[in-house]
């Protein structure tokens, strides 16, 4: 799933070397995905009322559900962490 949500935004974004995916796994077996980009892209990431990041998100949750997994994908704001 990190590999996809990678490969789906670096397609997008107008500076896919600054784009990166950590994944954190809880004891009770969710995933959680953080998604960095560069500030700069972060508009092209999220779409106009947020629709490609939804559609990102869908696609990975539905990757995940047909493996039997939970997921959760963030975008990080760059300038807050």
């Amino acid at each position: 799933m990190k590999k996809l949500a990678l490969l789906l935004v670096q397609t997008i974004v107008s500076h896919p070397e600054d784009v990166s995916v950590s994944e954190e796994i809880s004891e009770d077996g969710l995933i959680s995905l953080r998604l960095k980009v560069n500030p700069e892209d972060m508009g092209e990431v999220i779409g106009k009322s947020g629709k490609i990041i939804k559609a990102v998100r869908s696609l990975v949750k539905t990757s995940a559900l047909k493996n039997g997994k939970h997921i959760t994908l963030d975008l990080v704001d760059n300038n807050l962490t």
